[in-house]
């Protein structure tokens, strides 16, 4: 069978919006962040989502290990943020945030802010896909979403 070209394929990918999310991890009293626009729905009853991190990711194996984590889904005013989380080795010292009822950071200032427990992980081509029930939900009305599209941020129109 022949194999589609992974330029191409990129490519090919980034024709479809996605928002922006990081999510977060606290480890013995250290915060670990990345910046994910492989978060998605899985069901509704129960409540469940789903997202995925390169294994070559930094901090994988704390992400692996920590039972909670939580996903903040950007608004369209913190690239700075998006950006912060998608180096190697973020630092937290520059984000407003505070910790949730399952010590996860919650960043202030999101569209969204979901605190979860991991339920499952396994491995799919070069992914770790995480499965995650939804124990916490709070969102904020009148903030645009963070857009990525063709390799790029783009203004929403939300």
């Amino acid at each position: 069978m022949k194999k589609i070209n992974k330029k191409l394929f990129k490519k090919v990918l980034s024709k479809f919006s996605t928002g922006i999310t990081v999510v977060g991890i606290n480890v013995k009293g250290i915060n670990f962040g990345k910046t994910v626009n492989s978060f998605s729905t899985l069901s509704i009853s129960p409540p469940l989502v789903l997202f995925s991190l390169d294994i070559k990711a930094s901090s994988l194996n704390n992400f692996k290990k920590s039972k909670f984590l939580s996903i903040n889904i950007l608004g369209e005013n913190q690239i700075d943020i998006s950006n912060i989380f998608a180096k190697k080795y973020p630092k937290w010292e520059k984000v407003n945030y505070n910790l949730g009822e399952y010590k996860t950071p919650i960043i202030k200032g999101c569209l969204a802010n979901l605190e979860c427990k991991k339920i499952q992980l396994f491995m799919k081509g070069d992914h770790i896909v995480f499965i995650c029930e939804v124990l916490n939900a709070s969102f904020k009305n009148k903030i645009k979403p963070l857009v990525y599209f063709d390799s790029n941020y783009i203004a929403s129109d939300s």
